[in-house]
């Protein structure tokens, strides 16, 4: 496929404003924003092109919406320096997470990086495996009773429990499941949902004003600190060493300055990973067995090399090289449904893309989920086609065209642990069973932080 590139910024001669998405005068485009992030951004680049420039209300924050992978790559790779993380989804963010990976900035993200690196290098996290596969075969033994009966369950909600589980034994230590389990979630789904309402309204209160949603979000907030703040406390009294992902953050140290962690560095650093850790994974692992039940051919031929490779034994990590087509469906799945569905930056100095100026100060978004389904570099983009991600297939497309787990520096740092996890589970869940989705279920979106199904996602399983 024939592939269009972005003029390059040599060429460019003089800048101009993008395209301004039209809006209303006063309110901008708030109001649709608000009901319809990722619809609005489709809106802006169909009617503007590459880059859609937006107007925010009440206030003068401007926004551009860039799609084309030269732009993304302009952005994460090239200049990545001149753009930073001051945005209003992230000023929100930090409110959960504090100052971890994911949100923290300049000297004090490369110092957390340069500790955390080496926590997360594919020979520390590969004796996680057989946790990953423990837990998925935990969870099919517990669907069972429902085979039996035909009965119906969400199994968004069976991800998530997993992925919990697994993040809960592979970090902390700590075994998630059961009643503990329904309240972490619970706690976190709430601050989830508080969040993307703070970073959607026009007007939100500071966190010290006793408002009930106020109210919620702390409640939630302090259940899952007490669960990490207590497992810090208790680790270091006890000095014990568990070979999990807090234990080898506690005894990091910064190669340069050959300093650690303190408790509240930890907790942001642990927040993180328990958060983005199993609740993207989760979305990653439950809109695949979605696809699948929809292109039975893709999971015929799923099922025929899972059972080629493993026959009826439980996935080690030494079996994934022997599933090249169970990456490919992963792949393509994150690419219609990627699990971070929106990247955001901040302008730190003008800039130049495309021709167009990007002034200091204003926001760029980048949404995985608009240029996944780009037809300039996706034939078919709507369509399931794992063979997408052939070799050959990667190579003729720009390289980010697919970006998952965003690009440059700034890449996600689990990524080599989620890749692994989504999988040995989804390889378990095929070797066991078969999904089907229930007959008139209306599968529905929810493009909040992550991007889950706003209904939960509603199957039944037969044996295989």
């Amino acid at each position: 496929m024939a592939t269009a590139a972005l003029p390059a910024l040599s060429q460019i001669d003089a800048p101009k404003l993008a395209p301004q998405y039209p809006s209303h005068w006063l309110l901008g485009v708030g109001p649709q924003f608000q009901k319809d992030a990722m619809g609005t951004f489709f809106r802006a680049t169909e009617h503007c092109g590459d880059v859609a420039r937006l107007r925010f209300p009440l206030a003068p924050y401007t926004a551009h919406v860039l799609r084309h992978p030269d732009a993304v790559r302009h952005v994460l790779v090239d200049n990545q320096k001149n753009y930073g993380k001051q945005t209003r989804g992230y000023e929100k963010l930090r409110h959960v997470l504090g100052n971890g990976l994911v949100t923290s900035e300049g000297e004090f993200w490369k110092r957390q990086r340069r500790i955390a690196n080496p926590a997360f290098h594919r020979e520390r996290i590969a004796h996680f495996s057989e946790v990953m596969v423990d837990c998925a075969g935990k969870m099919l033994d517990g669907w069972q009773a429902r085979m039996a009966k035909g009965e119906p369950f969400d199994v968004s909600k069976e991800m998530m429990r997993v992925t919990l589980r697994v993040i809960g034994l592979t970090m902390l230590s700590t075994d998630v499941e059961g009643a503990a389990a329904s309240e972490v979630g619970a706690a976190l789904d709430e601050v989830l949902h508080l969040t993307v309402n703070r970073i959607y309204d026009v007007v939100s209160w500071p966190k010290w004003v006793p408002t009930p949603g106020n109210r919620r979000f702390t409640h939630a907030q302090g259940q899952l600190d007490g669960i990490v703040n207590r497992i810090i406390a208790q680790r270091r009294e006890s000095g014990e060493e568990h070979g999990d992902l807090l234990g080898m953050l506690m005894s990091a140290r910064d190669a340069e300055t050959g300093e650690g962690m303190t408790d509240e560095q930890l907790r942001d650093e642990a927040m993180t990973m328990f958060l983005a850790g199993h609740e993207t994974t989760a979305n990653a692992l439950g809109w695949t067995l979605y696809l699948l039940s929809l292109h039975p051919d893709v999971e015929r031929r799923l099922r025929a090399e899972v059972t080629g490779a493993l026959g009826d034994r439980p996935p080690t990590l030494m079996d994934l090289e022997k599933l090249p087509y169970t990456d490919r469906v992963i792949k393509e799945s994150m690419r219609l449904y990627p699990p971070v569905w929106v990247t955001a930056r901040s302008a730190i100095e003008d800039d130049v893309i495309s021709g167009y100026q990007i002034p200091a100060g204003t926001w760029v978004f980048m949404s995985q989920y608009l240029t996944h389904r780009d037809p300039r570099f996706w034939e078919n983009p709507e369509g399931f086609d794992p063979d997408r991600f052939l070799p050959e297939a990667e190579a003729a497309r720009p390289k980010h065209a697919y970006f998952p787990f965003a690009a440059g520096p700034r890449k996600c740092i689990g990524e080599s642990f989620a890749v692994m996890e989504a999988r040995l589970i989804l390889a378990t869940i095929v070797q066991r069973s078969r999904l089907s989705i229930v007959p008139g279920f209306r599968v529905e979106i929810d493009p909040t932080i992550t991007l889950r199904p706003k209904n939960g996602l509603w199957m039944t399983a037969r044996a295989a």
